[in-house]
Formats: structure tokens, C-alpha cells, sequence
């Protein structure tokens, strides 16, 4: 196999990091392998559980099926650019106040997800938020802790209260 390397410039996390990589290596290798970003985790590598999900230019990409050149500078985001000078996202605050992630191997994908969602549509509804997170799967959780964190955290940015359901705080 040919071992030249390209040398690419990527946008993550609002820095610019130069990298040379192979050409045929996808963004989920060059986050973790080359830039140490391990965050974003390697799940199925099929397209299927949603580990790997990443934000270009805003949007929810699979970075297991995204060539790493396809996406030389373009603003890329993983979970460890979601924190803003060391505050928590809403999406990560509810998300660990809630017990949403139990494992937690998922989790980043899941809040990325929920972030473009929350970008585009500030007041989704229970049924938009299960459309879009309908590509991540978690094999730990029933998934309601995990729905209600992304209403509590929509609410919060809307400046809106924000109470934890009975039922997510203390079961059924």
C-alpha cells in the first residue's frame, strides 16, 4: 500500500491544526489518531450507531464514512469543542444531571446531534427530537433521559424553566 501522506489543514473546535495523514484515512482516524480528539469514538464504523457523529459546518456528519480530505478546512466540531470556557453546554449539563448517559460511549454523538437540532429549530417537540437523534443508538438507556435532557437543555436556551421530569429524577 502507497504510505504517502497529504498534508491538510483542518478548522476543529474554532483552531486551525495542520496534519499530514494518509489520503485514504477517514475524519474519525484523523480526529482520534492524529489530532487526539477521542471523544468521537469508533462504533460500528458502518453508519449505523451514530459514536461517530461530528458537526461540519454545523450539520451531523458520520465521520466513520467521511473521507478526512473531503473536509479540509471546513469548521468541524467535535464534543470537546461543545464547552464554552469551561461551562458546559446545556445539552452536556442536563445530559449529566439526568443520568442520561450511562456508559457514555455514545453520548457525544448524541449531544452533537442535538445540537444541530437545537441550531436549527429552537422548540422541537418529543417526536422531532426522536426523528433527529434517530440515527444514534445507545444499548444502556431507554432513551427518555436522554429526549428530555435535549427539552430541558432547548428550554434553557430559550430562557424558559427548566424542571427535570418526576419520572426522569425518580423512575416510574
Amino acid at each position: 500500500m502507497d504510505r504517502r501522506k497529504t498534508l491538510g489543514e483542518f478548522r476543529v473546535n474554532g483552531e486551525r491544526r495542520e496534519v499530514a495523514y494518509e489520503p485514504h484515512r477517514t475524519l474519525l482516524e484523523v480526529l482520534r489518531e492524529d489530532l487526539g480528539l477521542t471523544g468521537t469514538k469508533h462504533g460500528c464504523e458502518l453508519g449505523e450507531c451514530g459514536a461517530c457523529t461530528v458537526l461540519i459546518d454545523g450539520t451531523p456528519v458520520l465521520s466513520c464514512l467521511t473521507l478526512a480530505q473531503e473536509v479540509e478546512d471546513r469548521p468541524i466540531e467535535t464534543i470537546e469543542g461543545m464547552a464554552d470556557k469551561g461551562e458546559l453546554h446545556p445539552l452536556q449539563d442536563f445530559s449529566a444531571e439526568l443520568g442520561a448517559s450511562q456508559c457514555g460511549y455514545c453520548s457525544a454523538g448524541f449531544m452533537l446531534a442535538a445540537k444541530a437540532l437545537l441550531a436549527a429549530n429552537p422548540a422541537p417537540t418529543r417526536d422531532e427530537i426522536r426523528a433527529a437523534l434517530a440515527g444514534n443508538l445507545c444499548r444502556c438507556t431507554g432513551y427518555v433521559k436522554i429526549f428530555e435532557a435535549v427539552e430541558l437543555a432547548a428550554a434553557k436556551q430559550r430562557g424558559e424553566p427548566c424542571t427535570p421530569s418526576r419520572e426522569c429524577t425518580h423512575g416510574h
